[in-house]
């Protein structure tokens, strides 16, 4: 099973047992946090759900009807994935905690609210080292900071993994401080509020992670570090003397669309040079992260494009 395939798995069985603890102990405590947080968990566990959908579906290999690959199937799915989290977890969060405002509950059993925080925040916290290994581990083979490689990616499962495991965590302690809040003071206000709170994180990550599977479905260009190494990678190729243009699209998670305008070594006729771009051609895509390369031959006029970054690996 692919590692990120693994992370979901594992998302998916913690945010499963915690949503049904914080059901539990929201039916018991009447807590509007907790009840907020168990909309989130369960939020969550669903999503997990879209997301190895997404995995299996985006893995599929190309065909007669599908040229460029099922790639861009894991951004659909992890659309999907990311609206549920928006309806489910943020619109019914602020909208219990509104009510709870308006209506207050009443409110009890404090220690059962703090007994299953501590266990999510144990479930969450295992679920999000997972996530975080994960995330460094790709961040470090490409020499990224691991926030900045979650944000950039083009892998949206393990990207919405690492933001919903983050937001978990972090709504635990706001749902935490809203429950002491209103245990201190006799005032459900704080614990609505909390409850209000734990709804608008969960829809600041809902539409960042939207926005982000949006620019991969309308392809987004690629980052300049990524072009110099490709073009670096082609002129490490023996018969490519120079290359005078490149596109690239992401078609899928880490699966690229080249097309490019070189220049080949030698002066061989035109059949053959026509032979030799397929055969390079079916080379460059030999390689995992091409999905399909495209080659036309430059014209003299046209300026090379230089880089003095290492080669893509």
């Amino acid at each position: 099973m692919p590692t990120v395939s693994l992370t979901v798995v594992l998302a998916f069985f913690a945010n499963l047992a915690v949503a049904v603890a914080k059901t539990v102990a929201a039916v018991l405590t009447g807590s509007a946090s907790i009840t907020a947080e168990a909309a989130h968990s369960w939020a969550d566990a669903g999503n997990e759900v879209f997301l190895l959908i997404a995995d299996r579906r985006g893995a599929a290999k190309r065909d007669a009807e599908h040229p460029l690959g099922y790639g861009r199937e894991t951004y659909f799915w992890s659309t999907i994935a990311a609206f549920g989290l928006f309806t489910a977890g943020a619109v019914v969060s602020v909208w219990h905690g509104i009510q709870e405002l308006l209506v207050p509950e009443r409110s009890g059993q404090f220690w059962i609210a703090y007994l299953v925080l501590g266990i999510s925040t144990i479930f969450e916290g295992v679920s999000f080292t997972q996530a975080l290994r994960e995330a460094r581990g790709a961040a470090k083979e490409r020499g990224t900071p691991t926030l900045e490689h979650v944000l950039r990616t083009s892998n949206p499962t393990l990207r919405a993994v690492f933001a919903e495991d983050s937001a978990a965590l972090a709504g635990l302690a706001i749902a935490f401080l809203g429950v002491l809040l209103h245990q201190l003071t006799g005032n459900a206000a704080f614990d609505a509020i909390g409850s209000i709170l734990v709804g608008v994180l969960l829809g600041v990550v809902a539409v960042v992670l939207i926005e982000r599977n949006r620019r991969f479905l309308v392809g987004q260009e690629t980052s300049q570090g990524l072009t110099d190494a490709v073009v670096a990678s082609l002129l490490e190729h023996p018969d490519i003397e120079r290359v005078t243009y490149l596109h690239l699209e992401f078609v899928g998670p880490s699966r690229l669309f080249l097309v490019a305008a070189v220049d080949l070594t030698g002066d061989d006729p035109e059949s053959r040079l026509a032979v030799r771009l397929r055969r390079v051609e079916r080379q460059i895509e030999s390689r995992e992260v091409i999905e399909e390369a495209v080659l036309t031959l430059s014209i003299p006029e046209e300026p090379a494009l230089t880089t003095d970054r290492a080669p893509l690996r």
